[in-house]
This record gives C-alpha cells, sequence and structure tokens, in this order.
C-alpha cells in the first residue's frame, strides 16, 4: 500500500502483479474503496496484469478536501497513477462515477492508454438518473452514510446475491462508514451540479472500448450505454446477463475475466469493436454472443426492429 503525492494531497494505492505485465488502472465507484477490488488484483495478477488501484479524492484513505472535488482533479490523479506504471500498455476501467473519471481521461489523455472499460457508466446525465442523483444526495444529508447505503443496496444488487449477506450487511456497511464520510461523499455528488454531457467529446476517444452494461442496471440502464456505444469509434457494447448496476461486486470472478480477454484481445490484435453489440457469459471463460440480428438491444422483450405492431387483444 502506498501514497501517491497529488500537489498537498496524498492518494492511497496499490499496485499488485509482475513488475514487466500490461497495467489495469481500476477506479472506484462513488462510495467505493480499495479493498472491494481484491478479487481483481488476485485474479488478474495471475493472469500476468499489473493492478492499480487507488480511493479518489474524498474516498477511503485518500485525502478528503473539505469542499467541492472538481472531476478534472480526480482525472488529474489518474494521470499521476498512469505514470507512475511507466512505459507499458495501460488499460483503465472505471465504474459508474469510476466510469465518467475514466471516459474523461480517455477524452483528455487517450494516447497514455491502450484500452478503455466504462462499466455501469454515463456520458449524460438523463433526467431520470439526475433526479436520482438529487434524491440520494438528499438522502445523504438527511440520513448520513447509513441511509446512503440501504438505499443503494436493493437497487445495485440481486435478490441472490443479498439474501445470504442479509445477516453480515450491517458490519460491511459499518466499514464503508469509517472509510468514506458523509461530508466528502457530499462533495464527491457535487461535482455533477455543473456536469455537461460528455457525449459530444467521445468520438475523439480513439482506443479500444468495451462498454459493460448489466441487464437489469436500474442505475445506468442501456440507453446510457447505447449514447456510449454510437459515439466510440471502437467500441463494442457487452451485455451482462442477470447482472444489476455493481455487477463488479456481485460478479467479480467473471468481470475480471472478461477485463483480461478485452486486453489479451486488443494487445494480440484481435480486438474488432466496430459499434457491435454482444450478450456477455455467465461464467468465467464463457462464450460471447452476438446480440440476434433483427432484434432490438435496447428493450427488455425480445422485440424485432421490423416487427409490425400486432392487434390489440379482443
Amino acid at each position: 500500500m502506498g501514497s501517491l503525492a497529488h500537489g498537498s494531497r496524498q492518494i492511497r494505492y496499490e499496485v499488485d502483479g509482475p513488475a514487466e505485465g500490461p497495467a489495469y488502472v481500476l477506479i472506484n465507484g462513488l462510495t467505493q474503496y480499495i479493498e472491494l477490488w481484491e478479487t481483481y488484483r488476485e485474479t488478474l495478477a495471475a493472469k500476468g496484469f499489473r493492478v492499480a488501484t487507488f480511493d479518489l479524492l474524498g474516498q477511503g484513505v485518500s485525502e478528503k478536501p473539505s469542499l467541492f472535488i472538481d472531476q478534472d482533479e480526480q482525472v488529474a490523479v489518474v494521470r499521476e497513477l498512469v505514470a507512475q506504471l511507466g512505459e507499458g500498455p495501460v488499460f483503465l476501467a472505471g465504474i459508474s462515477f469510476g466510469g465518467v473519471i475514466a471516459l474523461r481521461y480517455a477524452i483528455a489523455h487517450g494516447d497514455t492508454i491502450a484500452g478503455l472499460v466504462p462499466i455501469s457508466s454515463f456520458a449524460e446525465l438523463s433526467p431520470q438518473l439526475l433526479l436520482l442523483g438529487n434524491a440520494m444526495r438528499t438522502g445523504l444529508i438527511l440520513g448520513g452514510t447509513g441511509y446512503l447505503m440501504d438505499l443503494l443496496l436493493p437497487m445495485n444488487l440481486s435478490n441472490e446475491w443479498l439474501a445470504p449477506q442479509l445477516d453480515t450487511l450491517e458490519s460491511s456497511k459499518r466499514r464503508g462508514w469509517l472509510l468514506n464520510d458523509v461530508y466528502a461523499l457530499q462533495n464527491l455528488m457535487d461535482s455533477f451540479f455543473d456536469f455537461e454531457p460528455l457525449t459530444p467529446r467521445l468520438s475523439s476517444i480513439r482506443v479500444p472500448t468495451m462498454i459493460l452494461n448489466g441487464e437489469f442496471d436500474f442505475l445506468t440502464p442501456r440507453p446510457l450505454q447505447e449514447s456510449l456505444r454510437a459515439h466510440i469509434p471502437d467500441s463494442a457494447l457487452v451485455v451482462v446477463p442477470r447482472a444489476y448496476h455493481a455487477f463488479t461486486l456481485e460478479k467479480p470472478a467473471l468481470t475480471a475475466d472478461l477485463l483480461a480477454r478485452f486486453a489479451d484481445d486488443v494487445l494480440a490484435g484481435r480486438w474488432q469493436g466496430k459499434g457491435s453489440v454482444w450478450i456477455g457469459p455467465d461464467e468465467p471463460g464463457g462464450a460471447f454472443i452476438p446480440f440476434p440480428a433483427g432484434y432490438d438491444h435496447l428493450r427488455a422483450l425480445p422485440i424485432r426492429q421490423d416487427m409490425p405492431a400486432p392487434a390489440p387483444p379482443a
């Protein structure tokens, strides 16, 4: 565990894996911290990758500025961390809020990375996402980090994952409360007050990009991922079956495998994004299935794009 100086501020980070391997930098979601990437560090390091994880400004053990935290400053922190990794290929992945930082980084510094993986992310605040964000910020202010986590857990994770965790959720939440303070989280949320859509700038991202979206993502549903796929030239959208917004927590072995396979394809020259849409595997090592031709991948129901509307029932 190390400390990276960003100006006068200290950033907690960790690098695991072989020194000469290609690197992955993993960027936390809003309420996350380094420890939640443990499976990724182990899995990717075993596959020959260096893995850099860190707490953003305002998170975990990194410094917590007392006022507004600009997202461009978070990008600057990532730039300093990438520079620490040397000259080898670096891949960048971020979940949700971290995906926004990853997109901003790729727009500003795309020449320093070999590939990009935005996960459950977005380039613009849709009306639904804006209202949900405002509600979460109000809940944080009035109810604290405990209330925010109570709100986010059922929104972000499946019944199948939550059921066996119910008896231990309180201890897990307490760990989050200790590492993420209410005022720092509010400052991170406040960084969206002047958020301008990134969509007009996405075409400047020229690196291979794998967009990951859970099939049942409630917070950042598929239309938000579609705007990424449609505007990032060398991208592909992979829909992860039976997955929710925080599937990086729920399906770490699968997600780590997807990250490794993407990087291997890019480095071997096999990657061909071409704006394609895929159904991801259920298990590590499983097959990718091209989204069936003629069906609308933005619908939850298997509706053919050219299918005439049926007559209503009598």
